[in-house]
């Protein structure tokens, strides 16, 4: 091979390398999005979040989150959280509303979203995040979980155990979960029993959820913890609707949703709230 040729590798290999995202501005928001192909971060002027104190039956995932949030934020140690459980009941809207309630106690913090799908690209957005050192930040990825086959698991080690070069001393890793261990369960038994070595067979992905300083569940709703989300609701945006009616309609909503969770009694309120002409 001649050293034309070594040329024309070289530069094919150096067009298929992703370009190097630019540093953003920081000051242009408090929360921001992570794009790939190319690397991006992109700035987000308003989450759409709910207010902390609406979000009900979740009091102890609540405190312990904002608790550790806001050491965090005030330059202390914190853990990594693992939000898993019930669907609906509050996960992702709990992680926005903690960021929201610690912007509003005056405290420096960036909340930056990476979809599970971009989990390979973590190195390179750790590294932009490691250069902020002025800066604090809530990594956040929702909705995260990992199949028979999937490999993106091996990708978040680096957010939680940093690896050589430990995580950014200015990051913290939320992620939210229907399932406890991240994989589902029947997965984790067809795996043990078709394994030469059962009880090694799924140890190192199990073992990633055991990576999560703070384990948060979240457990269906009562019918009364529905009603007074409801309830919440109507206060906050000032709807008067007696509770015998209120009662009637909610519970025929759930009823015909099949489920009673977070989701269902915002869904149910916005629908009151459409008819009775009240913009949210």
């Amino acid at each position: 091979m001649n050293e034309e040729e070594l040329r024309r590798i070289a530069a094919a290999l150096e067009r298929m390398a992703p370009a190097p995202a630019q540093a953003p501005d920081w000051t242009a928001a408090d929360a921001f999005v992570w794009h790939t192909a190319p690397d991006r971060l992109d700035p987000v002027p308003e989450v759409a979040r709910v207010d902390l104190a609406l979000l009900v039956a979740v009091d102890r995932a609540r405190n312990t989150l904002l608790e550790n949030t806001l050491q965090f934020a005030r330059g202390f140690p914190a853990n990594n959280a693992l939000l898993w459980g019930a669907r609906g009941m509050g996960k992702s809207s709990l992680v926005k509303a903690v960021h929201a309630e610690v912007l509003r106690q005056g405290l420096g913090l960036k909340i930056v979203e990476l979809s599970r799908e971009d989990l390979p690209t973590i190195g390179r957005l750790l590294a932009h995040l490691r250069a902020a050192r002025d800066h604090r930040f809530l990594l956040f990825c929702d909705d995260l979980s990992f199949s028979h086959d999937d490999q993106h698991y091996k990708a978040l080690k680096a957010v939680l155990d940093g690896g050589i070069e430990g995580r950014p001393e200015n990051v913290i890793f939320y992620a939210t979960s229907n399932r406890r261990h991240l994989m589902p369960r029947d997965m984790i038994e067809n795996e043990r029993s078709s394994a030469i070595n059962p009880s090694e067979a799924v140890e190192e992905k199990v073992s990633l959820s055991d990576r999560f300083g703070l384990w948060l569940g979240f457990h269906p709703c009562s019918q009364d913890e529905f009603l007074d989300m409801i309830r919440g609701y109507c206060d906050a945006y000032g709807i008067e609707i007696g509770q015998d009616l209120l009662r009637a309609e909610a519970i025929e909503w759930q009823a015909t949703r099949g489920s009673r969770s977070g989701r269902v009694a915002w869904q149910y309120f916005t629908d009151l709230a459409g008819r009775r002409g009240v913009k949210l």
